[in-house]
C-alpha cells in the first residue's frame, strides 16, 4: 500500500515551522511525525504539501493510496486501522478526517459515499506551534516505549550517576561519562553517536537524537528533545530543537521550539512566564494578531535559519520567523517577521543574498549543500512574508 501524509487545515497554525517543511516533518518526541508513521506502517511515506515545497518534499502517488492527516500521531490502534483501510473507507474522529482510501483515477473524494470508521480513543495531535513542546512529554514516552520494546540498551558507563536506570536507553556509539541521569519522572533516550559531556544533569523525559550533543555542565529539565545534529548547553527546560540547531552556551531556553539551522548566542535568555502570571498569547499568522494559548508557560518559537547574538533577551511568547538575525540590547518585540535584521532598536530587511551566504556557510559545516531547491524555498518565504516587515 502507498501512504501519503497531507498537511490539512493545521498548516497555517504551525507557522513559522511549516514555512520550510510539511506538517509531517515536525519533530515531536524522538521522531518526526513522518518517521512515526513510517516505522509503524513499515513503509516509506511521501507528503502532499505546498507547491513551493514539493520539489524538496515530493509526493509519490500510486494506483491505490491511503491519505493520512499529518496532524495525527500514530499509536498501535490507529496504525492498525490505517493499514487495514479498504476502498471507499475513511477514518474519522468526530468531524475530523484522519485517513481515507483513494485511487489514482479518483477525481474527487465524497465522504458521503464512504464507509466511515469512527475512531473514539485518545491520540496525540499537533494543531498549534505550542503543542510541539506542551505535548512533548507524552510524545517522548510513546516513542520511547515503541522504539525500545524488546531491545537491550547499551551498558550505562560506571561513572554515570543514575536514578531509575530501567527507564534509560542508550544506543550504539553514544559517549557519556560523569553525568547524572534522573529517569524517575520520565524516560531518557540517548541516540546513536551522541555525546553528553561531563557535569551534565538531565531529568526525563528527555530525547537526544542521533549525532546530537549536550555541552559541559548543562542542566536539562524534561520534557526536552534535542534533534539530530543539534547541540545544547546552559539551562534548557521543556523545549524541542529540530535538527542541526545550536543552543550551546549558558543562558536559559524554556517552553520553546527552535527550527533547523538556528543559533542562540551565548548568555541569551527567554522568558517563559509573564510577570503577572497571566495566560501567554502568541502571534498568529492566520489572524495576524495574538492568539490565546491557554498556557501559563510559553517561551520562544523560532523558525528555520534564524539566529540571535550574545545576551539576547526574548519576551514571554515571542515568535521569530524564518531567517531572522537578532542582536543588540533590550527586548526585541514579540513578533519578529522572517528576514528581519536588527533588534529592540528596530529592524531592517535581511536581504536574501546575505541570508543565503550565511546559510551556505552554516549548512556546509555539516556537509549539507545549500542548493537551488533550498534557495527557492527561502525566496518564496521572503516574498510571502514581505507584508509583515517594516523597513
Amino acid at each position: 500500500m502507498n501512504y501519503i501524509l497531507f498537511d490539512g487545515p493545521v498548516r497555517n497554525a504551525l507557522l513559522p515551522f511549516t514555512f520550510t517543511r510539511p506538517v509531517a516533518d515536525i519533530l515531536i518526541g524522538i521522531m518526526t511525525i513522518r518517521q512515526k508513521w513510517e516505522t509503524r506502517l513499515g513503509s516509506t511515506i511521501t507528503t502532499i504539501t505546498e507547491d513551493y515545497l514539493s520539489t524538496k518534499f515530493p509526493m509519490v502517488e500510486m494506483e491505490e493510496n491511503v491519505m493520512i492527516n499529518a496532524a495525527y500521531l500514530p499509536n498501535d490502534t490507529l496504525a492498525e486501522l490505517v493499514s487495514d483501510l479498504k476502498p471507499n473507507q475513511a477514518i474519522f474522529k468526530g468531524e475530523d478526517v484522519i485517513a481515507f482510501f483513494t485511487t489514482e483515477n479518483q477525481e474527487e473524494v465524497d465522504f458521503d459515499s464512504y464507509e466511515i470508521i469512527q475512531y473514539n480513543d485518545e491520540c496525540l495531535t499537533v494543531e498549534h506551534t505550542w503543542d510541539i513542546f506542551s505535548k512533548n512529554d507524552a510524545a517522548i514516552r510513546a516513542d520511547f516505549a515503541y522504539l525500545t520494546e524488546d531491545r537491550k540498551s547499551q551498558p550505562i558507563p560506571k561513572s554515570v550517576n543514575t536514578i531509575a536506570p530501567e527507564n534509560i536507553f542508550i544506543e550504539e556509539g553514544a559517549k557519556l561519562e560523569f553525568v547524572t541521569l534522573n529517569a524517575s519522572n520520565g524516560p531518557i533516550y540517548i541516540g546513536k553517536n551522541t555525546e553528553i559531556m561531563e557535569g551534565t544533569v538531565i531529568r526525563g523525559p528527555f530525547a537526544l537524537c542521533e549525532n546530537a550533543q549536550v555541552k559541559l555542565n548543562a542542566k536539562v529539565y524534561g520534557a526536552t528533545t534535542v534533534g539530530p545534529g543539534s547541540r545544547i548547553g546552559g539551562e534548557v527546560k521543556n523545549s524541542v530543537l529540530f535538527a542541526n540547531s545550536n543552543k550551546g552556551h549558558d543562558g536559559f531556553l524554556g517552553d520553546s521550539v527552535l527550527g533547523e539551522w538556528c543559533n542562540i548566542g551565548a548568555d541569551s535568555n527567554n522568558s517563559n512566564l509573564k510577570n503577572n502570571y497571566e495566560e501567554v498569547k502568541l502571534w498568529s499568522y492566520e489572524t495576524e494578531g495574538f492568539a490565546k494559548t491557554g498556557l501559563q508557560f510559553c517561551g520562544l518559537m523560532m523558525g528555520d535559519h534564524s539566529k540571535c547574538g550574545i545576551n539576547t533577551m526574548f519576551n514571554t511568547g515571542t515568535v521569530v520567523g524564518v531567517s531572522a538575525n537578532i542582536f543588540g540590547s533590550g527586548f526585541p518585540r514579540n513578533f519578529v517577521p522572517s528576514f528581519s535584521w536588527g533588534g529592540a532598536a528596530g529592524f531592517t530587511t535581511y536581504i536574501t543574498k546575505k541570508a543565503f551566504e550565511t546559510a551556505k556557510l552554516v549548512m556546509g559545516r555539516r556537509n549539507i549543500e545549500f542548493d537551488e531547491t533550498e534557495a527557492s524555498i527561502l525566496e518564496h518565504i521572503f516574498e510571502e512574508t514581505k507584508k509583515w516587515r517594516k523597513d
